[in-house]
Formats: C-alpha cells, structure tokens, sequence
C-alpha cells in the first residue's frame, strides 16, 4: 500500500512542478495531528500573478488529478476519479476548481474526465513515467521529499510535460 501512496503522491508533485508550481515538500508520512487521516501529503505553492485566472484554475485541476492518475497508470485499475473513496478529497479539490471554469455540473464533469484522460497521457509517456516514478522511489526510500531534492532528483528531466 505505500508504493502506491508514493505513486500517488508524486503524481501531485510531479505535475504542480511540471505546471509551474512550487512544491515544498511531499511525504507518505504525514502528521494526522492537523486535519483528516491521511497516508500522504504535498505541500504546493503557486506563484500568484503568473497566471491567468483561467490557467490557474486548469493547473490546479490537473495537480488534483494527478495523485488519482498516477496511481491508475501504476496500479494498471482504470477507476473514474470520482468513485474511490480514497481519493474522494482529490476529486471535491478538482471539482471546486473545475467549477470557476465550468458552472453547469454536467459540463463540468465532462471536462473532468477529459482532463483525466488528457493527464493519463501526458504521464503515461516515458519521460514523464520515469521521472514521476524516480520521485516515488526517493520517497519510499526516504518518507518525505523536500523541495531541493525534488528539484535534484529532476535536474536532468527536461521540464516539458507534452
């Protein structure tokens, strides 16, 4: 099970740093003390002003997404998000921030599951699996990830998430 909360949690890293953002910190041993029991967390940051208002809601959709994604492709189970009981904060974070870009929930549905498909593969290529699945090895060997070891661990990743 913590191999995939590691996949899980550095398909949220790995797409925040290929949208853009900042990620602080990652770990598959999270502290219960300050919320909702979890097995990981990430701690991301967005640069306010970078983007337009319609680009930040699309970028924080997709790093929703992108735990739920990654755990499909590694685990091969080709779960619709929004079914998992485990990812059910996963999916309540895309849909609040698919709702600033699509108000009518059908829409908006639609669009969440065109933008699962489009993420499953865009990290579904090599060059993104491997670098997503590096992150997750140095998390299970390590628990947590900061933000310079993340940074080192993709140094000769090229930064392009096609």
């Amino acid at each position: 099970m913590e191999d995939i909360t590691a996949y899980h949690e550095s398909g949220h890293a790995f797409t925040a740093m290929a949208l853009g953002a900042i990620v602080h910190s990652l770990s598959i041993d999270p502290d219960w003390d300050d919320g909702p029991e979890r097995y990981g967390d990430v701690e991301i940051e967005w640069q306010r002003g970078e983007y337009n208002r319609k680009e930040f809601f699309e970028k924080r959709v997709l790093v929703a997404l992108g735990g739920p994604v990654a755990e499909m492709i590694y685990t091969g189970d080709p779960f619709h998000p929004a079914i998992v009981p485990e990812w059910k904060v996963d999916w309540e974070n895309a849909w609040q921030n698919a709702a600033q870009l699509q108000t009518s929930k059908q829409k908006r549905m639609t669009y969440l599951e065109q933008k699962s498909i489009e993420l499953h593969r865009i990290l579904s290529r090599t060059e993104n699996w491997s670098a997503l699945a590096v992150i997750a090895d140095h998390l299970l060997a390590h628990e947590i990830l900061e933000r310079e070891h993340l940074e080192d661990i993709l140094s000769d990743w090229d930064g392009a998430m096609r």
